[in-house]
């Protein structure tokens, strides 16, 4: 039919035109957001799109799952770009269309956990629909980061476990990271950064899980959003002047905490190369350096990790003073972990993720000769492997100075000692694992002793 001088359609582009333009009334009339309903849940009735408005993510996803109607509507929709690229190389390369298909054929359901793809259809429509779209508070406590709680269970699978260290996946997938990353750093995300009972930032419910925030992070409550200017703007919200003060700035005998983390595992005389796969996941210091010729200093030494989770205080920030001899930006997996992973722990992968996720690089050459050079490694994990430095190479630091943030999540990073640095760990009374509480940053974390010669 014409439609006017410059747009001639076929039937079915018609049909689907005015269903679109239907849909858009509805959502505007039923949902009091309608900007989140676009692109992803225009297919459905005006209830869907309620419950979406309500925060319904994972509701959205059991009806998508539930419908026997994926290959039509896969068809019908309109992916971002760097969506289409991911399911081209799926459909195209011999290799990752198999590995996708071992995925959903293998895959286990997390009775606990959101529900999840049948197909990778449904998993690119999932992905299509985060790349505008903000988390909630409450699906982030429930459930993680969202592309996270998707892959789930299909990072849990055999084919899964082939799929996300393929090289070729990683590349998509850190291009939709970075298209995300736009959105989360734009003013539209701010949607979320309310006081909505059940789904806002700044609920009574988000506050008990945050406490002293007004008091402890530069915000200002009276103002929209309480100042932040984006989702991203939030999630790397700085502490006020004093809140996290540095311990024993003087004293280069002291070690602090380079991040708000918890402790999760000391290891030493940590080997060259390891198989760091396995259930145990040792250590493996080529690896986890990127393979650098300074890695020859620090086998036998000890390495410390701990993690952070997605309400934590997100920027690094110098363990020592000293120069930065090296620092740079690794890329790697993104939804890789170890295979003998549980649902309910996904956080016993961190040592794996140490050799194989996107992560920062820092070797830091400490004043006090006792400590020597030593490395600082942030580790990107799913949604958060945007890593930036704010610091150069050959750079001097003091002790607590920034020197980096991760973006969008929960994440981990490791200190590594050469060997024969008498190194003594304060934890603060935390004993190292996935249920440990955070220690704060900038906290005493280890004291270096000179060694009698």
């Amino acid at each position: 039919p014409k439609l006017g001088p410059h747009l001639d359609l076929e039937r079915w582009s018609y049909k689907m035109l005015v269903l679109v333009l239907f849909i858009s009334l509805v959502t505007s009339a039923y949902c009091d957001d309608t900007r989140e309903i676009h692109g992803y849940s225009y297919f459905y009735t005006h209830d869907t799109a309620a419950s979406y408005c309500n925060g319904g993510l994972h509701s959205w996803l059991k009806k998508l799952i539930d419908t026997d109607e994926t290959d039509v509507i896969i068809d019908q929709l309109s992916f971002h770009p760097v969506v289409q690229d991911l399911q081209e190389l799926i459909e195209k390369d011999a290799a990752v269309n198999i590995f996708f298909h071992q995925i959903f054929e293998k895959q286990d359901q997390n009775p606990s956990g959101p529900p999840q793809p049948k197909n990778y259809h449904q998993m690119l429509q999932m992905i299509n629909a985060t790349l505008t779209r903000a988390q909630y508070f409450n699906e982030t406590v429930k459930y993680g980061v969202p592309i996270f709680s998707i892959m789930n269970c299909p990072m849990k699978t055999v084919g899964g476990f082939s799929a996300f260290l393929n090289e070729k996946v990683n590349y998509c997938f850190k291009n939709i990271l970075n298209e995300w990353g736009k959105y989360l750093k734009s003013k539209e995300s701010c949607y979320v950064l309310n006081t909505d009972p059940n789904t806002g930032w700044f609920s009574e419910e988000a506050m008990k899980m945050m406490p002293n925030f007004v008091e402890d992070f530069k915000c200002n409550p009276n103002e929209s959003h309480y100042g932040f200017t984006s989702w991203d703007d939030f999630f790397t919200r700085e502490f006020r002047d004093g809140v996290r003060p540095v311990a024993s700035p003087d004293d280069n005998s002291v070690v602090v905490n380079p991040c708000e983390a918890a402790p999760y595992r000391i290891a030493e005389n940590v080997k060259r190369h390891d198989t760091f796969w396995i259930k145990s996941q040792p250590y493996s210091l080529d690896l986890m350096v990127a393979n650098d010729p300074l890695a020859d200093k620090f086998v036998g030494g000890t390495v410390y990790q701990a993690h952070q989770n997605s309400l934590s205080y997100h920027r690094w920030h110098s363990p020592v003073s000293g120069k930065v001899v090296k620092a740079f930006l690794q890329d790697g997996t993104y939804y890789s972990e170890s295979i003998a992973a549980s649902f309910s722990h996904n956080r016993e992968s961190q040592a794996y993720m140490s050799a194989v996720a996107t992560r920062a690089i820092f070797f830091i050459e400490a004043d006090n000769p006792d400590i020597g050079l030593m490395v600082f490694l942030a580790i990107g994990m799913a949604e958060v492997s945007t890593c930036e430095i704010t610091v150069f190479e050959e750079e001097y630091v003091k002790k607590g100075q920034q020197i980096g943030t991760f973006h969008y999540g929960g994440s981990s990073h490791c200190l590594i000692f050469q060997p024969g640095v008498n190194v003594t760990f304060d934890l603060h009374g935390e004993t190292p694992g996935i249920n440990a509480a955070n220690i704060p940053v900038n906290a005493k974390m280890a004291t270096v002793n000179t060694v009698n010669v």
